[in-house]
């Protein structure tokens, strides 16, 4: 058993074109207004893809259906999680997040499970992310965050406005 925990708070996909996922998922998820980030980089600073820094840059755009947070990535520049994703089978549903009460925790007991992270990172000490194989889920991913206090005041304020 997993210490992760925690409700499921958002179904991101990746995909080839941000506003046309934005323009079909919004009416279908009852997502009013979207909030588009373009060219956001993760540099080798603070971001790990395979086991190696990684530099890379994606367009990312957040909504709300109810509580749960949707999030639509499309990957710009670099390798990463997301390109990897496009190559091997298109654009598509890419990973569930979690928020683990011990972000920390939850990777060790992953990790004693075996399950590798396979990307991670850190956004300004405002929100660490991993990125789990989620074969075992039926996803691609699963995603643990570990969400600051500026961050989760964004993510509330666009909340607000999304519906």
């Amino acid at each position: 058993m997993s210490v992760a925990g925690g409700p499921v708070t958002q179904i991101a996909w990746v995909v080839e074109d941000i506003a046309a996922g934005e323009k079909f998922l919004g009416p279908l998820l009852g997502a009013r207004k979207w909030m588009r980030m373009p060219e956001v980089r993760f540099g080798p600073e603070t971001t790990v893809y395979q086991g190696e820094a990684a530099d890379f840059t994606a367009h990312i755009s957040l909504s709300y259906a109810g509580d749960m947070q949707l999030e639509l990535i499309q990957p710009v520049a670099g390798a990463s999680i997301y390109t990897e994703f496009l190559e091997r089978g298109g654009p598509g549903l890419h990973h569930i997040c979690l928020e683990p009460a011990d972000f920390d925790a939850a990777l060790k007991d992953f990790a004693a499970q075996g399950i590798d992270v396979v990307q991670q990172g850190d956004m300004g000490g405002q929100m660490r992310f991993a990125y789990l194989d989620g074969a075992a889920a039926g996803v691609p991913f699963v995603e643990l965050a570990e969400i600051g206090p500026n961050m989760r005041l964004f993510f509330e304020q666009i909340k607000r406005d999304a519906q």
